[in-house]
């Protein structure tokens, strides 16, 4: 094992850079699938993308993945330097996801503190069989054979390398780059000279550079490329030496100088444009913001517990309301600002199922096409590691169960290509994501009929409305679907769908229409931090709820309130029955309020339930933080009807009171 792939922050530096590299080749892929093209430029990436992850993982000792990157940087090596262009390049495709499929694999088990340990020899023949065979259809093999051909004549050079600002650790990427070049080239020497051991080698690197001597018979565009091929290269030098580095500089370089500055115009704009816009950006580990983020949690409670002080009430302080009021000005930008750093698009989770749709079109010989709308929405990173699955689940049972084969569609005067729509959009505070399809639409007499053979339903039929029966199909457990295949069928897929919202205080609704199609709608709130609460008072206690889940509150009389036969409470409002909750009953709490008119009544909602809470007083709306239950009072006992704790201004702990687990508890 290598000392690198114990070493905790470059093994995360290595496993996030191969994940981003992985998922880009991914889209690449695809979309060169889609069109049956691979421009050179895209071959160029590829080779890029290839070489750089086969170094990095044979510097981590993953020889499986190195072996494996080494095979397809050697095809598109070729493919490169013949110019080849194909007719088919449905087989490269193949070749290249299986292969990908391999790495992210290895990956996961890397992520998951396993032994990456998966076989790669026979996807490796593969890749070196589908390198043969183009070599022999290449009529003329030896193409600019000027550029690309090995020489026995000794060549030296002089690279200076930068690193893209806040890209860290340039040392460990410059023992990298020397690493690779070991390799490839016959000798390598380099400045400074202890890139791992010695503490000044960064800053030497990130004021002069990473020097590097090169001996080699390899061309200087060779040499380019390999270098120009490595991570976060942001500027690059390459001269020529005419023989010993040590004597022979200045004339050679100025023209040689001349030289690479045509190189670096030659190259695309788009490249440019790219390294540009990286250099806007630093990565930072996820731990410091989650850290930032509690820091700003308890600045806000801070200036609560201050300018809501019990000690100020009646107190004429002109000058502390004005200071008071540019803290919280202060707080609020700084929160704002907290917050937005931890948004992440949801492109890459949209992206991704484009692979699940072609891979599922393609074995269940259905012709799908997925379309993407508003990916660019922004959500809190903790929700977004939330809603991968589900999403993943949704895309698959609708592939699976909702778009017909193309016969079917066919015959039903539907276009013969499905469309599949994931959107997303901001909704107030919450983010809508959509999966629409133009299937055959739900069966509600089968959902039905499932769900009394398994006990699931929770009131009589009749009662019941379509969305509510539609709903039916994201309880543990249920499937309509009679064969169990590798996509479906268990009843399993959906459950994790309700559970991961759920656990992200969202909620998922169903509609369909027979023959027209299914839209899952996930309701997810944009961040797990900091919400917008009611506070409430109960007895001695104080609870908070999320403001909108709030539908109204008001003081019942007491003939509203009427009792079932077993005693349960409900309230008229405008017509219609609704069932009460005494949460000093609920929590178990003393209160001196008993009578229904004395206190207040809040209608809450979710998901088209409403119930109504009976509390002492409402005590005033505040943004608070979020905070988990203790672990020991977890342990301890699970209370149901509460999702998480907050601190109040005042410095007492309200807790937060789960909406969607007290309208399930009353059904």
């Amino acid at each position: 094992m290598s000392d690198y792939s114990t070493n905790e922050s470059i093994l995360e530096m290595f496993l996030f850079e191969s994940s981003t590299l992985i998922e880009q080749l991914e889209l690449t892929i695809l979309e060169c699938e889609k069109t049956n093209c691979y421009s050179m430029e895209t071959v160029d990436e590829i080779f890029r993308t290839t070489h750089t992850i086969k170094g990095s993982s044979a510097m981590m000792e993953y020889n499986n993945i190195a072996m494996l990157t080494h095979a397809v940087e050697d095809l598109f090596s070729y493919i490169r330097a013949q110019k080849l262009q194909l007719t088919d390049y449905k087989p490269l495709s193949e070749l290249l996801l299986d292969s990908i499929d391999f790495i992210q694999v290895e990956l996961q088990k890397i992520k998951n503190g396993d032994d990456a340990d998966g076989e790669a020899l026979s996807l490796v023949e593969n890749v070196k069989v589908y390198l043969g065979e183009l070599k022999q259809m290449e009529e003329s093999p030896v193409v600019n054979a000027d550029l690309y051909s090995f020489s026995d004549e000794q060549h030296y050079y002089q690279a200076t390398l930068f690193f893209e600002e806040g890209c860290e650790m340039e040392n460990v990427r410059g023992f990298l780059i020397v690493k690779n070049l070991k390799e490839t080239v016959e000798e390598v020497q380099h400045v400074p000279e202890n890139l791992t051991e010695d503490a000044t080698a960064i800053d030497t690197i990130r004021s002069q550079g990473l020097q590097l001597f090169i001996t080699t018979s390899k061309s200087r565009e060779e040499i380019f490329q390999l270098l120009d091929g490595s991570s976060y290269i942001s500027k690059l030098e390459l001269n020529e030496l005419r023989s010993d580095p040590a004597l022979e500089q200045s004339d050679a370089n100025l023209s040689l100088q001349s030289e690479w500055s045509s190189l670096m115009d030659n190259r695309s704009e788009k490249e440019i444009n790219n390294t540009q816009k990286q250099s806007k950006y630093i990565s930072v580990n996820v731990e410091k913001l989650d850290e930032l983020m509690n820091l700003v949690g308890e600045l806000v409670v801070a200036e609560s517990m201050v300018t809501q002080n019990p000690d100020l009430l009646g107190l004429e302080l002109e000058q502390f309301q004005k200071a008071s009021r540019q803290l919280r000005k202060i707080t609020n930008e700084m929160q704002d600002m907290v917050m937005s750093i931890r948004m992440v698009p949801l492109t890459n989770t949209f992206q991704k199922m484009q692979r699940v749709v072609r891979d599922m079109s393609k074995k269940l010989n259905k012709d799908v096409m997925l379309e993407l709308i508003g990916q660019h929405t922004e959500v809190d990173k903790n929700i977004i590691e939330q809603i991968s699955d589900p999403i993943m689940h949704i895309v698959r049972n609708a592939i699976d169960h909702g778009i017909e084969s193309t016969q079917e569609r066919e015959l039903a005067g539907k276009q013969k290509m499905g469309t599949l729509t994931l959107e997303a959009k901001n909704v107030g505070g919450e983010v809508f994501i959509i999966v629409r399809d133009d299937g055959r639409g739900l069966n509600k007499e089968k959902i039905v009929r499932k769900a009394k053979e398994n006990n699931l339903l929770f009131k009589s039929e009749s009662e019941m409305t379509d969305r509510e029966i539609y709903s039916l199909i994201v309880l543990p457990g249920f499937s309509t679907k009679e064969q169990i295949t590798e996509f479906s069928g268990r009843g399993v897929g959906m459950d994790v769908v309700t559970k991961n919202i759920e656990a992200v205080g969202g909620v998922v609704t169903v509609d369909s229409v027979p023959s027209e199609g299914t839209t899952i709608t996930m309701k997810i709130p944009l961040t797990l931090a900091i919400m917008e609460g009611m506070n409430l008072r109960v007895g001695l206690s104080r609870y908070t709820l999320p403001i909108t889940a709030i539908k109204e509150s008001f003081r019942p009389t007491k003939d509203e309130v009427i009792c079932d036969p077993d005693g349960n409470e409900m309230i008229m409002v405008r017509g219609k029955c609704y069932s009460v909750i005494r949460l000093n009953e609920r929590f178990n709490v003393k209160t001196e309020i008993s009578e229904i008119e004395d206190g207040i009544v809040i209608m809450v909602e979710q998901d088209d339930r409403q119930v109504c809470l009976f509390a002492d007083e409402l005590l005033g709306q505040q943004q608070v933080v979020v905070k988990a239950l203790p672990t020991l009072m977890k342990n301890i006992k699970k209370i149901e009807g509460v999702s998480g704790c907050t601190l109040l201004g005042d410095g007492s702990i309200s807790l937060i009171l789960d909406v969607v687990s007290l309208i399930t508890s009353k059904k």
